[in-house]
């Protein structure tokens, strides 16, 4: 099967150009998945002739939940021959429940070259200025992966000290938080290891682990002679916190938020552009793949104006996935676009209280 047919989506197309295209590489039997094939005659609509734009996708139910059951085989695009399939399979955290489970082959690989020029422009250390460690998930989880690729696009090693997030927020979420902590120990022993014995230049960790990272004097010492760029993700961190980890802790290190899921994939921090942005760190989702609208969470379907606060709404489309617009327990504000990253950017992101005054756990991850 020729690239041009495998390919039906590039960034250059108009917005609904694009999603014309979507919606005819996903709804027909030839090309879409068997999943969407068979979804589509339950629909009260056509996706092939009444779905024109972004907003159209609202039309469509919140499907996320189906990816917890159904089998992966069924998520794989037709269009894509065996000659072209190189599909992985990934779960989403779970942090509300049991895990999703999402089917990738370029797509997502696309985002993390991206990514990798995001973060040349905040000045990361690139080919030939040491290793990488990853302090986080691995499979089944997809930021493992990213992590790895990112370091490959500079020619480098990427070390991992694996660990279970779900472990660890049951851990949180039942009150044993002793136990998390010794989780957290075992993990930056394994940290000292490599850091004292290899080139690592770039660290990624989650907020939590930063900190407990910085408790420890003699760790403390490694990472600020030898780390140049810290990556931050995983979870919430508050401006404090932040503007600790970048002016005291690790002055000499560009520290770089990365935000996202399984399901939206990564939204790397945008450059500070002299001064324009108020907040300290504001995330981009890959344009035009992978969108999120700030709606109010009284009434999902209205966006808030930029500057206020509202809940996270996503959608990626992508020729590997489709995901139309799905609500995300996460609360932030909405930022205005630049002239170079044209989607709306993210801010403060916080975990988002519901009804009955619960919050999401977050754990260490």
């Amino acid at each position: 099967m020729s690239e041009h047919i495998i390919d039906p989506l590039t960034p250059d197309l108009a917005p609904e150009d694009f999603i014309h295209a979507a919606m005819q590489w996903h709804f027909s039997p030839a090309t879409g998945s068997p999943y969407w094939v068979k979804r589509a005659a339950e629909l009260d609509f056509d996706p092939l002739t009444d779905v024109h734009t972004w907003d159209d996708l609202d039309l469509f139910p919140d499907v996320s939940e189906d990816w917890k059951d159904v089998p992966v085989d069924a998520l794989v695009p037709a269009g894509i021959g065996k000659e072209g399939w190189d599909f992985q399979v990934f779960d989403s955290g779970g942090t509300t429940g049991r895990p999703k489970r999402i089917v990738e082959s370029r797509s997502r690989r696309n985002g993390v070259h991206w990514v990798s020029e995001v973060l040349a422009d905040h000045k990361v250390p690139g080919e030939g200025e040491g290793h990488w460690l990853h302090l986080g998930p691995t499979g089944p989880h997809i930021v493992g992966r990213s992590i790895g690729l990112l370091a490959q696009l500079r020619g480098t090693f990427c070390h991992y000290i694996d660990f279970d997030p779900r472990w660890v927020k049951n851990s949180v979420k039942q009150g044993r938080t002793d136990e998390a902590a010794r989780y957290v120990k075992h993990i930056l022993a394994q940290a000292h290891d490599i850091l004292s014995t290899q080139p690592v230049s770039v660290l990624f960790a989650t907020p939590p682990v930063l900190e407990a990272l910085a408790a420890e004097e003699k760790l403390l010492d490694l990472v600020q002679q030898k780390v140049r760029g810290i990556i931050w993700a995983g979870t919430s961190v508050s401006p404090e916190t932040l503007r600790a980890f970048e002016d005291e802790l690790f002055p000499d290190a560009a520290v770089v938020g990365l935000y996202g899921n399984t399901m939206m994939g990564i939204a790397p921090q945008r450059p500070r552009e002299g001064g324009q942005d108020d907040e300290r760190c504001v995330f981009i989702p890959f344009h035009p793949f992978s969108r999120v609208k700030v709606v109010d969470p009284e009434n999902t379907g209205a966006s808030v104006a930029h500057g206020e606060r509202g809940q996270v709404k996503i959608s990626l489309v992508s020729r590997d996935l489709l995901l139309p617009w799905t609500l995300e327990r996460d609360s932030v504000l909405r930022i205005a676009p630049t002239a170079k990253y044209p989607q709306d950017g993210l801010a403060d992101i916080r975990p988002l209280t519901v009804a009955d005054g619960q919050t999401a756990v977050e754990g260490v991850y």
